[in-house]
């Protein structure tokens, strides 16, 4: 298991397969600011 961010830590390096697009994290810059939310599900 990866390590926990903490505050002011780089985001990792992440591809995410949307439909038929593709994104990459955290190359996304076009505002400056960005929220990320994963999902888990049921714990």
């Amino acid at each position: 298991m990866a390590e926990k961010l903490n505050a002011g830590d780089q985001f990792p390096s992440l591809t995410l397969q949307v439909g038929d697009d593709t994104l990459q994290l955290p190359e996304i810059k076009d505002s400056g600011y960005s929220l990320i939310l994963f999902y888990r599900g049921h714990w």
